[in-house]
């Protein structure tokens, strides 16, 4: 009979969350989290409230909150706030709730779930965390601290955190048929992180990591910069309005199209402030082209359209991938949108998010005293890593080492699962 766990490991992303554990003894690998999704191991970090008092997790809250109507809140990516002061959490209904709540709400329903399949109560957890979920270090340990208050409401009471590339590292060991240099690239829906070690098949020493970095640019920033320049037009980004008794033609706010442009905020254009002045636009616009885009946007957010839009616009940026020219499609009553998308267009958008991703790359690479052409192996895991401009940049660094994709999402936590092993053995 095997024995229980003592430890958990989690790799609590952006877009999925997956859950293994250790004892002294072994691993447990991944459990299936989620029973309804494709790989039950991957559980979506997305959460749907139909009410204050309930919440559902996973493939479950897409499917309840298609079955409520898309009424109730649904809210994805919530990673992205750990490091922002200014985002202290929201209201379901006339609940408060922080953002440690939120993440707590997940991490605690994980680990109920892992509790209930072991059959054993589990406290001490090792989690995984970006290599920087700031450039600011004060903002980064803010933000690791709120990811530790997160995993203690959970019930955790021993909580250690690894960067994640360190974790994913440990992976890549079966590349390896001798001492290597070795860049692990990490390209996130949240975070793109790096490292710089030295490797070999048997694994590292701490001693062999040179150099850690990061930026808080990835996924989900370049899905934005497909909304900003091909959708967002579709949702009043382009209205023009006059104000009564005013002269000057202006038009919609930047800070409200920037809002549009990021799954984790389109919540903020909920406020009945910012609904009033979205009105008053609408009032003003000089057309009736300009009022059936506001028209569209209040459906947006009303009927809490987000999530299907950006899950259209991921579907459009895997297309550009293997294609040169696609279509995004999105249907819904009163908004029917089907928009030619380029990949120049796409890459032309993305110049500045690509930028500070391999300005961040560059910048690991210089603080690892190696040069680029030292470099052996090239390790990628994520699918951003397919986009074809951060791909041909990786090649263009780095001419001669091999560059291997690992797209399995099991990277991460197979890394952090052996970290919790160590834990359970030091104990």
């Amino acid at each position: 009979m095997r024995s229980p766990p003592r430890v958990y490991a989690i790799d609590f992303g952006t877009s999925n969350s997956l859950l293994a554990a250790a004892n002294a003894e072994e691993i447990h690998p991944p459990i299936p989290l989620d029973p309804a999704a494709e790989d039950p191991t991957i559980l979506r970090s997305v959460l749907f409230f139909p009410s204050s008092k309930r919440c559902h997790y996973g493939v479950e809250a897409l499917q309840e909150y298609v079955a409520h109507g898309m009424q109730g809140r649904l809210i994805r990516s919530i990673k992205k706030h750990l490091p922002a002061r200014s985002f202290i959490g929201t209201h379901i209904e006339e609940r408060p709730m922080r953002l440690e709540d939120l993440i707590g709400a997940l991490l605690r329903e994980m680990r109920r779930r892992a509790n209930a399949y072991f059959g054993a109560d589990v406290r001490r957890v090792v989690l995984g965390r970006p290599a920087k979920f700031s450039a600011d270090p004060n903002d980064d340990l803010f933000a690791e601290r709120r990811l530790e208050r997160s995993a203690r409401i959970a019930g955790f009471e021993d909580v250690r955190f690894v960067p994640e590339p360190l974790a994913a590292a440990r992976d890549f060991q079966s590349a390896l048929d001798g001492p290597k240099t070795v860049l692990v690239a990490d390209f996130g829906g949240g975070t793109s992180d790096f490292t710089v070690l030295r490797m070999r098949p048997d694994g590292y020493d701490p001693t062999d990591v040179l150099a850690i970095g990061g930026v808080s640019v990835a996924g989900d920033a370049l899905d934005g910069t497909i909304m900003r320049t091909r959708i967002a037009p579709h949702f009043g980004a382009d209205v023009t309005y006059k104000v009564p008794l005013g002269a000057n033609v202006l038009t919609m706010p930047k800070p409200i199209t920037e809002k549009l442009c990021s799954p984790a905020d389109l919540s903020v254009l909920q406020r009945r402030d910012v609904r009033a002045f979205l009105e008053d636009i609408r009032g003003w616009s000089l057309g009736p082209d300009d009022r059936r885009r506001i028209d569209q946007l209040f459906t947006l957010v009303e009927d809490a359209l987000g999530f299907q839009v950006f899950e259209a616009i991921e579907r459009t940026k895997r297309e550009l991938s293997s294609r040169d020219a696609t279509e995004f499609v999105f249907e819904y009553p009163t908004i029917q949108i089907r928009e030619p998308v380029t990949r120049t267009d796409f890459e032309r958008g993305s110049e500045a998010a690509v930028g500070s991703i391999l300005g961040a790359l560059d910048d690991t690479v210089r603080a690892s005293g190696i040069a680029p052409e030292r470099i052996d192996l090239v390790c990628c895991t994520g699918g951003t890593a397919k986009v074809p401009s951060l791909a041909g940049a990786l090649a263009r660094r780095f001419r001669s080492a091999r560059i291997h994709q690992h797209n399995n999402f099991h990277s991460i936590i197979q890394g952090l699962a052996d970290r919790a092993r160590a834990l359970a053995v030091s104990a």
